[in-house]
């Protein structure tokens, strides 16, 4: 696997973000969708990158000490080579700064890749979402991981409150 990074996603990437939304998902999320995300006060992208180029992207939604995982997706030239793992691990250490408990999920029945992915990274499957993917009706499993890393306590950003 050739060096990449982890990094906050920023507007300047939203082109790669778009073209890799597109080539990954039947319904893929607009422009439009990933704009609101930079603005949602609740929502943290990260991207992955590779000689410089976005590679792919990973997002959740954190209230408080609940996280919801909203996507992720890697180009699909650079899968196979652990940049999923990677970039889900460092999601997970992020949600986990932020105070997030646990994580959740959704993930189609039929994707066996993306399941042992994050079977391997703590989650258990907890539910079945009957028809939850619109395209074609496919049932998706509701996933959760409670085994978080443990949180930086010297973690801080921009928007962190500090408390007098």
């Amino acid at each position: 696997m050739a060096e990449a990074s982890v990094r906050r996603m920023t507007a300047e990437d939203l082109d790669d973000i778009v073209r890799i939304e597109n080539g990954t998902f039947a319904i893929p999320w607009s422009r439009n969708s990933f704009e609101s995300e930079l603005r949602n006060k609740a929502a943290r992208y990260l991207v992955a990158v590779k000689d410089g180029k976005v590679i792919g992207y990973a997002g959740a939604w954190i209230i408080l000490d609940e996280s919801h995982i909203t996507n992720i997706a890697i180009e699909e030239a650079e899968r196979g080579h652990g940049y999923g793992r990677m970039l889900t691990e460092a999601l997970l250490r992020y949600l986990s700064n932020l105070g997030a408990a646990y994580a959740t999920l959704e993930v189609r029945v039929s994707n066996l890749r993306a399941q042992n992915l994050y079977k391997s990274l703590g989650f258990v499957t907890v539910g079945k979402r009957k028809k939850y993917y619109e395209d074609n009706g496919e049932d998706g499993l509701l996933m959760v991981c409670d085994h978080m890393p443990p949180a930086d306590p010297d973690f801080e950003e921009p928007e962190t409150v500090h408390e007098p």
